[in-house]
């Protein structure tokens, strides 16, 4: 004990000292590959584990790792205070990576695991390999869970976090993983202000379950600034716990009150993966992730993402009959090159009854998706199909839609396979739609399905589903409107330029796609930029 108390009046008197190979010492305790759990932990005598380290660190300090590999689960026993976190971060300048090379992992655990744990932030470190071949287990990066409240997950890269189950039932059952995994389990107090910010998360195979998973009792987070990639199933959820957490209170037992802001969301797709997946569908286009998803949560404003060659850009569903989708916003985001519908609302065709009600969608630009048929009308599950009639639309409306307002958007169709809205069927009511501008080059789509009828006439889509003041042929003059190298920025002479209806601010938000102001003289543009 007294070298221990020697250890922390040196640390945090101000001094400071320099280590291994004249590197300054920071205060904090000192982690390295080649340490020792019998040293002080200091720079120039770190310790080996993480756990160790653990053991001494109270409110208030950081564990810096030094470069290299630690391979042993992270599980911390002893939480921050408020204003007083305790870090785990690499060394500035090196890379520490806990690596799950060679550890067992059985059911569902995580490399990094915070049960009940507060004031605690995981800085620019590498959680990786984390692999599992068992039927229905969940290998995870990240695990919270319980009680657990500021909790900050900042700069780390989690990759090749995999259930390698081969599914050989072929429903997609037993495959299961999550790089993060946040879970409010406590019906008496929320998960609140959870940060997950500057990340890079790619290399994932996670069966049916999502990349970046946020469900249950959770009140209050941020998601900002990450970079999900390259990916087999769905990037960023946020969820009822009906699901993962059954026996939660329906009252509080979802996911609201945040934010998923200026993430970058590209190649959540069943083909990356593609023979698992056609295996599990049974079908050789199986094409259902979607990069940013609402799914039975509440409250939660999706802005200023870029979302990209995913199966489905951004879902505000519900897979449940308790939970419904409610209250979010989706607001300046760029949305194109998807496989299927940029956005998508409503329960999945007769299987849920959930709904979605009372979501905005304002301002977004969606380019150039349903590249592919959609997931109905037999012929779209054929390989090299292409039924234009069977796209899914730029925006998509399900069953039981209530309240929600599509409005200030710019979409436009780049081929003639594409649908700018489609409703599916007759259920939901109250939706209002207007101040949209619908283009494509020479008029190859002109075409919308209101309740499951289709209309190819302007004024006729505008009478059955209640479009006011929206614009049909005009050119929005996108700096790049291709494909390849897309610019979805709008020139200065756009009809889309300072030509929307001028909304709260607590509905357009603040900041367009760029940064700028989004209302500008009284005016607001069409489309995610000012």
């Amino acid at each position: 004990m007294k070298r221990v108390i020697r250890t922390i009046s040196m640390l945090f008197a101000g001094v400071l000292l320099f280590g291994c190979a004249g590197t300054p010492e920071l205060p904090g305790w000192y982690v390295a590959p080649d340490g020792d759990d019998a040293n002080e932990g200091r720079g120039k005598t770190p310790l080996k584990t993480i756990a160790k380290a653990l053991e001494y660190a109270q409110p208030g300090d950081t564990i810096f790792l030094r470069e290299g590999d630690y391979h042993e689960f992270v599980v911390p026993t002893r939480s921050g205070e408020s204003g007083k976190n305790i870090t785990i971060k690499s060394y500035p300048g090196e890379t520490a990576r806990i690596d799950g090379t060679g550890l067992k992992l059985e059911g569902w655990m995580a490399l990094v695991q915070l049960r009940d744990i507060k004031n605690m932030t995981l800085e620019n470190l590498h959680i990786c390999n984390a692999e599992n071949a068992v039927p229905n287990s969940d290998p995870e990066g990240i695990y919270i869970n319980g009680k657990s409240s500021d909790i900050t997950i900042r700069g780390c890269k989690i990759y090749n976090i995999k259930n390698v189950c081969l599914d050989t039932h072929g429903k997609g059952d037993w495959r299961s993983a999550h790089a993060i995994l946040a879970l409010g389990t406590s019906n008496e107090e929320p998960i609140r202000n959870l940060i997950i910010e500057q990340c890079e998360i790619y290399d994932m195979h996670t069966g049916t379950s999502e990349i970046m998973t946020l469900a249950g009792n959770i009140d209050g987070f941020t998601v900002q600034d990450n970079y999900v990639h390259d990916v087999e199933n769905i990037g960023i959820i946020v969820a009822g716990g009906d699901n993962l957490n059954p026996s939660g209170d329906p009252a509080v037992n979802y996911a609201r009150n945040g934010v998923v802001r200026r993430n970058k969301v590209h190649r959540c797709t069943h083909q990356y993966t593609k023979d698992f997946w056609e295996r599990v569908c049974n079908n050789p286009a199986a094409y259902g992730a979607i990069g940013i998803y609402v799914c039975g949560g509440a409250n939660t404003v999706i802005e200023q993402n870029e979302v990209w060659e995913c199966d489905r850009a951004i879902g505000l569903v519900s897979e449940s009959d308790i939970l419904s989708t409610k209250n979010c916003i989706v607001r300046n985001n760029l949305i194109y090159n998807n496989y299927r519908t940029g956005i998508y609302m409503g329960d999945y065709i007769g299987y849920t009854i959930g709904g979605t009600y009372n979501c905005q969608i304002v301002n977004n630009t969606l380019f150039n998706n349903n590249q592919v048929g959609g997931a109905l009308n037999g012929s779209n599950n054929q390989a090299g199909v292409d039924d234009a009639k069977d796209s899914e639309g730029e925006i998509r409306l399900t069953e039981n839609c209530f309240d929600n307002v599509i409005m200030n958007n710019v979409i436009y169709a780049l081929t003639d396979r594409d649908i700018f809205i489609r409703k599916y069927t007759t259920t939901g009511a109250r939706n209002r739609i207007g101040h949209n501008i619908y283009y494509s080059p020479n008029n190859a789509v002109q075409k919308w399905f209101w309740d499951g009828t289709e209309y190819t006439d302007f004024a006729a889509w505008q009478a059955a589903s209640g479009d006011e003041n929206s614009v049909y042929g005009v050119d929005p003059l996108l700096k790049n409107a291709n494909a390849v190298n897309t610019d979805l920025r709008l020139t200065s002479e756009s009809a889309a330029k300072n030509a929307g209806c001028v909304l709260e601010l607590s509905l357009v938000g603040e900041l367009d796609m760029d940064g700028k102001a989004r209302v500008q003289d009284g005016k607001i543009s069409m489309g995610a930029y000012q």
